[in-house]
């Protein structure tokens, strides 16, 4: 049975990802998180009972196992606690990573800057570390859309330029392309990062805008709609992304033989490296996504249309051609669903 370590587990996607290897039962699974208090961490460990892990039974560095699936264990751990990370990854022998800790959210990135180069680089060089030093097969990691930064021709491709971010948040995540590259090319190592679009669904986290609107709503409160509605976002539905990123783990990124160091792509490379977009593929206004929780809800929302915060661009829309090429899969849940199936854990959740 191969061994996979997925770090981020107490989080939203890493969540769903744990789900979706649990559904195959063909891998033995380690998932690892520091769980701080970004927000409630309540919620997390809610998260983490689902699995069969129990806070009262947690202890830093010691990891344990799940009391409802026998191929699953935890451990509680800093990712920036480098000699420990990389001799666990020794020790354990992972066949595969999956790495989505990261400390998230564009406008936190503004007045928390040095969290997210703890979180976001420190954390990261332990994951390349520890996949170097193990030989793991496969090294998948987190990205974002926001990467694209100024980027205005749509839909947004990977082999677009993205030399122009926008927030702090964004340049770490390039920043993790360009350090993934570099093992890539120097060890071997096989990495393939995903740039995630909008993602939202069950078990998300308090600060997404789903969590705000529908709070607001049932309590009578205006909902702060930037751009004056405008916005169009790729709204891409959790476990869709969580299918895509089971698919892509077994397929190892290998060199692109046809690469050409004169007119080089950015998506690919003669090491074995690539890049992909993981989203919808079918952008819509931020005032469609909100009538699609009015309706969920069967309430109408009192809505204060604003300017655009910072770091914020006004569209996104994933090209997805190159996903669906490799995998064979494209997300396909619509909005609708989408905003359904959270409406619905939303409610269960907090017993509205």
């Amino acid at each position: 049975m191969p061994k996979i370590l997925i770090t981020g587990t107490a989080g939203f996607i890493g969540f769903h990802v744990v789900n979706e290897f649990l559904l195959d039962e063909s891998f033995q699974i380690f998932g690892l998180d520091i769980i701080n208090d970004y927000y409630d961490v309540e919620l997390k460990y809610k998260r983490l009972e689902q699995h069969g892990i129990y806070a009262r039974d947690m202890q830093d560095r010691e990891s344990f196992k799940s009391r409802i699936f026998s191929n699953y264990s935890f451990l509680k751990v800093d990712l920036v606690d480098y000699d420990f990370v990389v001799d666990f990854m020794l020790k354990e022998k992972f066949d595969y990573v999956v790495h989505l800790a990261a400390q998230a959210g564009v406008r936190f990135s503004i007045d928390n800057p040095r969290a997210y180069i703890k979180s976001n680089i420190d954390g990261f060089l332990s994951i390349l570390e520890g996949s170097r030093f193990s030989q793991i097969k496969h090294l998948i990691y987190a990205s974002t859309s926001s990467v694209y930064g100024l980027n205005t021709k749509l839909p947004l491709s990977e082999k677009q330029s993205t030399q122009h971010p926008m927030s702090l948040y964004a340049a770490t995540k390039k920043s993790n392309e360009l350090m993934a590259h570099t093992y890539s090319h120097l060890f071997r190592l096989p990495t393939t990062g995903l740039r995630f679009f909008t993602v939202y669904g069950p078990w998300g986290r308090p600060d997404m805008a789903l969590f705000l609107f529908a709070d607001a709503i049932l309590s009578d409160r205006p909902i702060n709609v930037f751009n004056h509605g405008e916005m169009v976002r790729d709204f891409t539905f959790v476990e869709d992304i969580a299918k895509a990123i089971r698919k892509i783990s077994i397929k190892p990124a290998v060199e692109e033989k046809e690469w050409d160091s004169q007119t080089p792509v950015p998506d690919s490379s003669s090491a074995p490296y690539k890049i992909f977009n993981i989203g919808n593929n079918n952008p819509i206004k931020l005032d469609l996504y909100i009538y699609a929780l009015e309706q969920a809800i069967g309430k109408v929302a009192i809505r204060n249309y604003m300017e655009m915060q910072p770091g914020d661009v006004p569209a996104t829309h994933a090209d997805t051609r190159s996903l669906e090429n490799y995998i064979r899969y494209k997300p396909k849940t619509t909005v609708k669903e989408g905003v359904n199936l959270f409406y619905s854990w939303f409610k269960s959740y907090y017993s509205k």
